[in-house]
């Protein structure tokens, strides 16, 4: 059974679809192999078993019907734990009482949640590692992380539980482990998918995504989620149509593509064997008959653009812990959060109105000016993150940890302020076999020329031959 599990999720529903298995069968697989392989990864911080076996007994509908997931332990999923990966909220024992936006678009697809997958404490970090639920590893290499924020959902479908693992992207939370445990991870533009059922996004950010093994269930899972009637007025009219057409036609006119591997002396410097793999995926792009060149956006290394956004990120966890202490009736203890987030709670309330409306404003300008490149060019080829995936506890147990945590979202963060798409996708594997992921970026809305490039690198370099050797 665990043979299924190696499946895509649209070859797993089609497979429950034509009566070849049952939900239940698949839903079991699944269950059993969490159970043979959890226990090395800590990628699963809470199981539903019980009831998704229940669930999956009744008729579903749904391009994933009958498909099993995780949702990320900072969605909402109705009656199970909403630690959000923090001792405070543990110990007072919170729960949720309804299904996030995106978990009950996650059920109308058809899928079934087996549980929630691990996180770091409110998502902020490139690492999930928590006080409450531990160190989650990587499936290729259990001394590396498996990144953060959405690193439960990446360890998991790299190790074969499940197929898809929901997450969210708001600096490069979906793109790094995505790069990281060698699968594609799409952060859509801002507005597209909706995050939150009764309030909207203060920060601006973050957006809903997901993990995926192939380029097609990245298109169907985002063709489904996107609330298209009442999409963010900023995004185009998608004249060009469903994503999934542009999966399944990947004949296109040669694009313009801009690449850059490297990064100035003030940033994180790219590892070689990732300028490597940057700089093969411009070969093989070429190869293609795409007209390919160094050239970049002015504003992708502005200095200001990370200290921007994590003045405005602060604000928004110093927003976030009043709002739950007001909702729990108690503020955190001393001890109760984790030291990273109290840095930013505590940056965050000392940011003054006028110092963040300020910085609202530069950004507001930054995406106009970086918007602008891309009225001569395609795409965008470049790394997701600096280099391969760092060792469990990075960057904690290296000086100046939380410079270096900031530092590495050079590639990824500046389009969570821009709202632009951008997808990370599997190329290659470094000499001691760690994957290496690289990142396209389009337009903002244009999802489709993304999707369609992708799809393009899957063909040539097919990527699900190879798994990790855990498994």
């Amino acid at each position: 059974m665990t043979e299924l599990m190696d499946l895509d999720a649209l070859a797993q529903a089609q497979l429950v679809k034509r009566g070849e298995v049952s939900a239940e069968e698949l839903v079991r697989a699944a269950i059993g192999t969490i159970e043979a392989r959890d226990g090395a990864v800590n990628a699963v911080v809470h199981q539903r078993f019980e009831q998704a076996i229940d669930e999956a007994r009744q008729p579903r509908s749904g391009p994933f019907a009958g498909v099993p997931t995780l949702a990320k332990a900072t969605d909402g999923l109705a009656g199970a734990p909403a630690y959000l990966g923090s001792r405070y909220l543990q110990k007072l024992g919170r729960v949720s009482v309804e299904d996030s936006a995106v978990v009950g678009r996650l059920r109308q697809a058809g899928f079934i949640v087996l549980g929630q997958s691990a996180a770091p404490e409110f998502g902020l970090v490139s690492v999930s590692e928590t006080a409450i639920h531990g160190i989650t590893r990587n499936p290729w290499d259990l001394t590396r992380t498996s990144g953060g924020s959405s690193g439960g959902a990446s360890a998991a479908v790299s190790a074969g539980m499940v197929a898809v693992g929901p997450g969210g992207d708001g600096g490069g939370s979906i793109r790094m482990p995505a790069a990281f445990c060698h699968l594609v991870g799409l952060k859509p533009s801002h507005g597209l998918v909706p995050g939150r059922i009764t309030k909207g996004d203060r920060w601006g950010h973050s957006v809903p995504a997901a993990v995926t093994r192939s380029v097609r269930d990245t298109a169907a899972l985002i063709e489904f989620l996107a609330d298209r009637p009442h999409r963010s007025p900023r995004l185009p009219a998608f004249a060009h149509g469903d994503l999934n057409e542009a999966v399944a036609d990947i004949d296109s006119q040669p694009l313009r593509i801009g690449f850059v591997q490297s990064a100035p002396a003030h940033c994180a410097q790219v590892d070689p064997e990732v300028r490597g793999a940057v700089e093969s995926m411009a070969v093989l792009l070429e190869s293609m008959g795409h007209r390919v060149e160094e050239a970049h956006p002015a504003g992708l290394f502005d200095p200001y653009v990370l200290e921007a956004f994590f003045d405005t990120l602060s604000v928004t966890v110093a927003q976030s812990v009043e709002e739950l202490a007001a909702e729990v009736g108690a503020p955190p203890g001393l001890n109760e959060l984790d030291p990273i987030t109290r840095y930013w709670e505590e940056r965050g309330r000392q940011l003054s109105g006028l110092e963040l409306a300020d910085e609202l404003s530069w950004q507001q300008g930054y995406r106009a000016q970086m918007g602008h490149w891309w009225t001569d060019f395609d795409l965008l080829l470049c790394p997701v993150f600096a280099t391969p995936a760092p060792k469990v506890s990075w960057p904690w147990t290296e000086p100046d940890g939380i410079k270096k945590s900031v530092d590495v979202l050079t590639f990824t963060a500046p389009f969570n302020t821009t709202g632009q798409p951008a997808i990370s996708v599997p190329t290659a594997l470094t000499e001691n076999g760690l994957p290496l992921g690289v990142q396209f970026v389009a337009q903002f809305g244009r999802e489709d020329v993304l999707l369609r490039v992708a799809r393009q690198v899957e063909v040539a370099r097919p990527w699900n031959s190879i798994a990790p050797r855990f498994r």
